[in-house]
């Protein structure tokens, strides 16, 4: 009994800890969806915020290495390489052929989801970089 409680609070804070890394646009967005493909529109738009701020990010890492010999291509690079990552890490937690028939309905939110924590969590990697080399967030 004590396992089972101790599962139920640990997925618990883990569902939490992740909807913290949601903007405020999905929360108003998830709130008025009524419907799968409503939801999977919501966590779609989610990737679409993630991924623009990460090419913010991006692009202001890229301008700040441009006096420092062979930096862009190293960054560059490393991102190619987080690409690939990102979406073998998506692979490896859904790895059936026929996606839609074992995940179900829910399958397309649940990969948004994920790309967009994935996606934040190397956003934040990058801004770590940035500041590393001098630079700021804004």
């Amino acid at each position: 009994m004590k396992l089972i409680v101790a599962n139920v609070i640990l997925t618990f804070i883990g569902c939490s800890a992740s909807l913290a890394q949601t903007s405020e646009q999905y929360g108003n967005s998830m709130s008025k969806a009524n419907t799968q493909m409503a939801m999977n529109a919501c966590a779609n738009e989610e990737v679409q915020r993630a991924d623009a701020e990460l090419n913010e990010i991006y692009q202001k890492l890229l301008s700040s290495a441009t006096d420092q010999s062979g930096a862009v291509e190293k960054i560059k690079a490393a991102e190619r390489t987080w690409i690939a990552y990102r979406d073998a890490y998506i692979d490896a937690m859904y790895p059936a052929k026929d996606k839609q028939a074992a995940y179900g309905s829910s399958f397309p939110m649940e990969v948004d989801f994920l790309r967009a924590k994935l996606t934040r969590q190397q956003t934040m990697a990058l801004t770590d970089l940035l500041k590393q080399r001098g630079g700021s967030k804004k």
